[in-house]
């Protein structure tokens, strides 16, 4: 199906997959900000450089990720009172 723009002509392939590579690096620029890297990115540095190691899945990451940037209840990390 063929998606249209404001005046109801069709919109290219090419512009649209920019759009989407486009809003795709915002959304992955906008996780890294507030401290979520890309378990796509961690699944292929994994995949590439410890194949042996198993993977975590995206909520182990998630929780990982979470722990290392806010000290995970060691007692360590940033507190806000």
């Amino acid at each position: 199906m063929p998606v249209t723009g404001q005046d109801g002509t069709a919109v290219p392939a090419a512009p649209r997959a920019r759009a989407a590579t486009f809003l795709r690096c915002l959304c992955d620029g906008a996780r890294l900000m507030v401290g979520v890297p890309s378990y796509d990115v961690y699944v292929e540095h994994m995949r590439h450089n410890h194949p042996d190691k198993p993977l975590m899945t995206y909520a182990e990451f998630f929780r990982d990720r979470q722990a290392a940037r806010y000290g995970g209840g060691s007692g360590g990390g940033l507190r806000c009172c």
